[in-house]
């Protein structure tokens, strides 16, 4: 592939590859994100992973797909519910909950490999992992020392620290990009709201005020913009915050929305929601004016994790 600039008459450079049959969509979502990348100045995003999980009768999957969602390889299957897919900033491990010991515990879980190892099994609820952004520690909610509030631990096991002292419900942690803060949702106002703390603890800032249920952030990497999902006259819609002025704008025209991501060069963000009754794979641009239904497997979507770029 080469690419040409017609205007100014300049080669814009190329790409080759050789490459098996199996590979050949890989390559062409590579060559994909140079021409993105030697037209706009933004990384591309086409040969990009998403993981999601399914729940089809008894059985639930996880799936690793292609950013278009299509090429849906399962990591995981399972008669108990696995929920919270988290990529790790490598795109080489996901930590998930599963319900396979009857109560949840996270696992970690090596793409390439299969293998899996388990980092929480403490007493009560482990749930919500979360990747710092250096992929050495997981931010995670633990009821082991009564009510759910927020740890961190080593992200290869090992005692975790408590981040904060509260009696409220504290949950679904997610690190800024410079791994300093985090952001996560709480009760202690009196109903779920979005809330942002220091990693190396202090007190915490609450950040959503419109609605009285917000829940599940989600960060864009260059640190801009906080997606959420709001409860809007019974009605659960995909919001984008402007996080420098603190105005937030509805982005979808859909009543359940829910698990926000955004795509590593923060242009685009994933979402789960209902289209004509059925459960769909989405993504919108910030502004919500460019929407596409992606491939997804058979059954009840969820919980779609957009991974990192992969050089």
């Amino acid at each position: 592939m080469r690419l040409w600039d017609v205007v100014r008459g300049q080669d814009l450079g190329g790409q080759s590859f050789v490459v098996v049959a199996g590979d050949l969509r890989l390559v062409a979502h590579r060559l994909a994100d140079f021409i993105y990348e030697k037209l706009t100045g933004e990384k591309g995003v086409f040969s990009t992973r998403i993981v999601y999980v399914t729940k089809n009768g008894q059985s639930y999957n996880l799936w690793v797909a292609d950013a278009d969602g299509e090429n849906a390889q399962s990591a995981l299957a399972s008669t108990e519910p696995i929920i919270s897919p988290s990529w790790s900033p490598s795109g080489n491990q996901i930590a998930y909950v599963s319900f396979e010991s009857r109560k949840p515990v996270i696992y970690v879980h090596d793409v390439a490999s299969g293998k899996r190892r388990l980092i929480a099994n403490f007493k009560g609820s482990n749930s919500a992992p979360a990747w710092s952004p250096d992929g050495k520690t997981l931010a995670a909610t633990l009821s082991r020392d009564g009510g759910s509030q927020l740890y961190l631990m080593d992200a290869n096991g090992g005692e975790p620290k408590r981040l904060a002292q509260s009696g409220s419900i504290d949950t679904e942690p997610t690190f800024t990009s410079d791994g300093k803060t985090i952001y996560f949702v709480s009760d202690r106002g009196g109903s779920p709201q979005i809330y942002r703390t220091a990693v190396n603890g202090g007190g915490a800032e609450r950040v959503t005020f419109n609605g009285t249920y917000n829940i599940s952030p989600a960060l864009s990497r260059d640190g801009k913009w906080l997606a959420y999902i709001s409860r809007v006259s019974g009605s659960f819609k995909l919001h984008v915050m402007d996080l420098a002025s603190g105005v937030s704008t509805v982005v979808s025209d859909s009543i359940a929305d829910e698990n926000p991501s955004f795509s590593p060069n923060s242009k685009l963000i994933i979402y789960a929601t209902q289209q004509q009754g059925r459960e769909a794979l989405m993504t919108t641009t910030l502004d919500g004016k460019i929407k596409a239904r992606l491939a997804g497997q058979n059954g009840d979507i969820r919980e779609p994790d957009w991974g990192p770029v992969q050089r």
